[in-house]
């Protein structure tokens, strides 16, 4: 038998003593199942993801799941930035232990489990310490941390501070809205430059002044229609939709293409 440990919110181990752990977690083609890792002699690795889990919330800290399962339960296994290529690897669980186990650094491995842990395959409950781990990614310690905006977690503890600190040319932290829309209203209609930077900022909230902004899709530039797409389109605003619709029949394709991405983000 294959043994692994399954990290999660103390709250929810009287629910796993009783009747396993469900199947929440997201794997390759939006697969439903378990995410652990393997057993191992070193303590801290076999822990390793436990602050990087911590960073996103628990209920009463994190503890420690053991399960047990069949050597020959089919897993998933592979370092995590595998996941989003979805390269991981379909192996038996006993096989993904054996290749963890011989890494010279197994530090962001994980293994995913494509069904739920039955209730008699729970070994044991146990609390972790909450420090053991890595946050953000193996060797993060030490070195500068982006502010871009892809690699920054929103509403992360210390965020704000770190966008003001460590400012990126290009991400932020943006300019006030009322500066934007300033910006927007002396814009020279025949220089998009200053539109489409606008547009840029306007993409990093989640909210924004839409009725404001809403003219730009009769904008004669098309790649100002097209970044007024991709600012507006994650917005939780009233009236997104219909104006999305409402370019979504846009002469450009590359705007009619901006309008499909962004509704399959959604």
């Amino acid at each position: 038998m294959a043994m692994f440990v399954h990290l999660t919110s103390a709250a929810n181990a009287p629910r796993i003593r009783r009747s396993g752990i469900r199947a929440a977690g997201e794997g390759p083609g939006g697969a439903r199942g378990v995410y652990c890792f393997p057993v191992l002699p070193s303590y801290t690795l076999t822990h390793q993801w436990l602050r990087e889990l911590a960073r996103f919330g628990s209920r009463g800290g994190l503890v420690a799941v053991h399960v047990r399962l069949d050597d020959a339960q089919e897993v998933l296994v592979g370092r995590y930035t595998d996941r989003a290529r979805g390269d991981l690897a379909s192996v038996a669980a006993a096989e993904a232990v054996r290749r963890i186990g011989v890494l010279e650094d197994p530090r962001g491995w994980e293994v995913f489990v494509p069904r739920a842990i039955r209730p008699r395959e729970v070994h044991r409950v146990r609390t972790a310490p909450q420090v053991a781990g890595w946050r953000y990614l193996p060797d993060a310690h030490g070195v500068r941390p982006c502010t871009c905006h892809g690699c920054r977690v929103r509403g992360g503890y210390g965020a704000r501070r770190l966008r003001e600190r460590l400012p990126h040319p290009l991400d932020g932290p943006p300019p006030p809205v009322k500066v934007l829309l300033a910006r927007v209203e002396a814009a020279d209609p025949a220089d998009p430059a200053v539109l489409r930077e606008a547009l840029h900022w306007f993409g990093m909230r989640r909210r924004g002044p839409l009725a404001r902004l809403g003219r730009l899709a009769g904008h004669p530039d098309p790649a100002v229609r097209e970044d007024l797409v991709w600012a507006v389109g994650r917005w939780s605003t009233p009236g997104v939709s219909e104006l999305l619709d409402a370019l979504a029949d846009d002469p450009h394709p590359d705007v009619r293409e901006a309008v499909e991405a962004a509704r399959d983000r959604d």
